[in-house]
């Protein structure tokens, strides 16, 4: 059931409503009691998530975390990657350089 805002353009009194959609909306101030109350435009009802099971990292037993935790690489392993590129830099220059020797 959607929530609606409504404000009385006589006395000001600001309130929401829970109502079906069907429903007409509302037009007697509940503070003042004239008809002078209007339903505000409004952004829209939003999805609310309450509760666990909505997160990836929810589903995932302790297990597995460690096993994921392991499989990343380490430090290390980052700078011995650096140093191949380099030495692929090398051979590619040095490649290109018999190339235009010949």
């Amino acid at each position: 059931m959607p929530t609606y805002d409504y404000v009385c353009d006589v006395c000001g009194h600001k309130f929401e409503e829970f109502q079906y959609i069907k429903e007409e909306p509302l037009r007697k101030c509940p503070e003042c009691q004239k008809m002078k109350l209007r339903r505000l435009i409004g952004a829209g009802a939003a999805i609310v998530f309450k509760g666990s099971g909505f997160y990836q990292t929810d589903y995932r037993s302790e297990s597995y975390k460690k096993g994921e935790s392991a499989a990343k690489p380490s430090n290390t392993d980052s700078s011995s990657g650096s140093e191949k590129k380099s030495d692929a830099k090398v051979s590619v220059s040095e490649k290109a350089s018999t190339d235009t020797k010949s």
